[in-house]
């Protein structure tokens, strides 16, 4: 998806770099917030990097081999707010136009849970970019059972994959769906299956090779578990 978003013009790489700035637009929100930034500041200044960073064609500077893309957008912000903090307000806001819509309540809402939490800027940017790898994951796995006309499945057995949420037992879907214990047993199996080839795949995205793969899976996990 990166790669496919260097390219300057075409469908695929407009719909790859709105792809990109949809997923990753609140760990760069959440970092310039935990620097001290006001709510409407952090939102002019993630609009304004964003803007400066397609306008300048950053991407064009993304190599196979350069490493975890997490962690160059990390260093293209920081370089960005070294030098915009001395630049005008209407220069942030990129000549006033907006590149994608910024939910700034839904924002502040998730990022009033950061409030609680001792973190560095760093560490919450990490955090949160672990989890819009899950949420985009779980999106597109929804979307692929939905596309089976299996929705309605996925929805009975989401609370079993990382981070779902639910306290119905596997014995009460079993009576509920009138099916043995060992059946949901296998359909949960199977969905995890899904979820892990869902996930590899979007990691593989943001990273230089495949080995580096279950590298980042296992760091983006221990993010997410301290």
């Amino acid at each position: 998806m990166v790669l496919a978003a260097r390219e300057k013009d075409g469908p695929a790489a407009r719909e790859a770099l709105a792809s990109l700035c949809s997923t990753y637009w609140y760990p760069l929100y959440a970092f310039i917030r935990r620097q001290g930034s006001g709510p409407q500041e952090a939102e002019d200044l993630t609009q304004g990097f964003f803007f400066r960073f397609l306008e300048r064609h950053s991407l064009g500077s993304v190599q196979p081999d350069g490493g975890k893309f997490r962690s160059f957008l990390l260093a293209c912000l920081k370089n960005f707010l070294a030098n915009e903090r001395e630049r005008a307000h209407a220069q942030r806001r990129g000549g006033g136009r907006a590149l994608f819509s910024l939910d700034s309540t839904d924002a502040e809402t998730r990022y009033s849970l950061e409030m609680a939490e001792q973190r560095t800027p760093e560490a919450v940017f990490e955090r949160r970019w672990a989890f819009a790898v899950l949420e985009r994951t779980m999106t597109e796995l929804r979307q692929e059972y939905v596309a089976a006309g299996k929705s309605e499945l996925f929805e009975a057995f989401q609370s079993f994959l990382p981070g779902g949420h639910g306290e119905t037992s596997r014995s009460d879907l079993a009576a509920k769906r009138g099916v043995s214990v060992g059946a949901i047993d296998v359909a949960v199996h199977r969905l995890r299956q899904r979820f892990g080839v869902r996930l590899r795949e979007q990691v593989a995205q943001t990273v230089s090779s495949d080995a580096e793969v279950e590298e980042e899976i296992r760091y983006l996990i221990s993010v997410i578990g301290s």
